[in-house]
């Protein structure tokens, strides 16, 4: 079971990864592992560059997930959203491999992730994915990113 003290990243002196794929995503044991319950990250300024323009690219991802014997150690987590900042990658690319690799970090119960991309090109690119069953009785509020209006 991992315990605080077995972390490498909280409460040490952490550099950004170079990439996704570099980034250590770590865990520690659910306190509440009896319970159904929702923890939801918001990630207002999460950012990618385009595959083809080298351009950055910009969303507002939204993590919701029901855990099981695990929770995500957010500034395990944060650095590695922040990793994205140098990783080329559509935007579906991006968001569902975000949520594969919490799923396999952790085997939530279930997990959703929103991907609200602001527009390339003209056309804003919104990605959703969720994996598991959502346990009976839970509470789920809506994400509540609204849709890209532009100046309207």
């Amino acid at each position: 079971m991992t315990k605080a003290k077995d972390l490498t990243q909280l409460g040490h002196v952490s550099k950004l990864p170079a990439s996704p794929d570099e980034a250590v995503l770590e865990r520690v044991a659910n306190p509440h592992a009896g319970s159904d319950y929702l923890i939801r990250f918001a990630v207002p300024e999460f950012t990618s560059l385009c595959p083809v323009t080298g351009q950055p690219d910009f969303a507002h991802l939204v993590i919701d997930y029901a855990p099981g014997k695990w929770i995500v150690e957010s500034k395990s987590l944060k650095l590695y959203l922040g990793s994205f900042r140098n990783h080329a990658g559509f935007h579906e690319d991006c968001t569902v491999g975000v949520g594969k690799r919490i799923v396999a970090e952790i085997a939530p119960k279930w997990l959703r992730i929103g991907g609200y991309w602001y527009p390339r090109g003209g056309i804003p690119i919104d990605v959703f994915w969720q994996t598991g069953k959502l346990p009976s009785g839970l509470w789920v509020p809506e994400q509540g990113v609204a849709p890209y209006r532009g100046r309207g």
